[in-house]
């Protein structure tokens, strides 16, 4: 159903450019930032996950592809010799409820274990990414940690 086609440069300049700043924007609605702060925060680590941008080693970035229309983005990173991570994975708001997000798991972890050899897949997601967290729970993943807060 779908393909995972590796980002051009274009596409991978496009997709920083909104997702620092997507970033930020979660950051905040989590609590985990201030306002004034959040966008230097995201940029830092940003900049401490990518030091070489696109080519740095072991990330992987790819545009979703449903046949020729472009449905999404998906950030992979090989971790460890064993662990493979989501950062970011992304379906156009206009098509989301279509299956692409669940295809695109399915593409990247095939692509680890059959490529890359990894054994595991971790992500990490919002707390108030509702739609995300059953996702992946539906997919098989397990909470492995659970930070919580309260506003007193």
């Amino acid at each position: 159903m779908v393909n995972l086609i590796p980002m051009t440069n274009l596409e991978f300049e496009k997709y920083i450019e909104t997702s620092v700043s997507d970033f930020a924007n979660q950051s905040i609605a989590s609590g985990n930032w201030s306002e004034g702060d959040a966008l230097q925060k995201a940029k830092e680590k940003y900049h401490s996950l990518l030091p070489d941008g696109k080519e740095t080693a072991n990330q992987y970035f790819y545009t979703i592809f449903d046949t020729d229309q472009e449905v999404g983005i998906l950030w992979f990173a090989q971790k460890t010799t064993d662990l493979g991570y989501i950062y970011d994975i992304r379906i156009d708001e206009n098509r989301q409820g279509n299956g692409y997000g669940k295809a695109a798991m399915y593409s990247i972890e095939r692509i680890a274990k059959e490529e890359l050899g990894l054994k595991k897949i971790g992500l990490h997601v919002f707390g108030h990414n509702k739609v995300a967290r059953d996702l992946y729970e539906k997919l098989g993943y397990d909470i492995t940690n659970l930070v919580m807060e309260k506003v007193i």
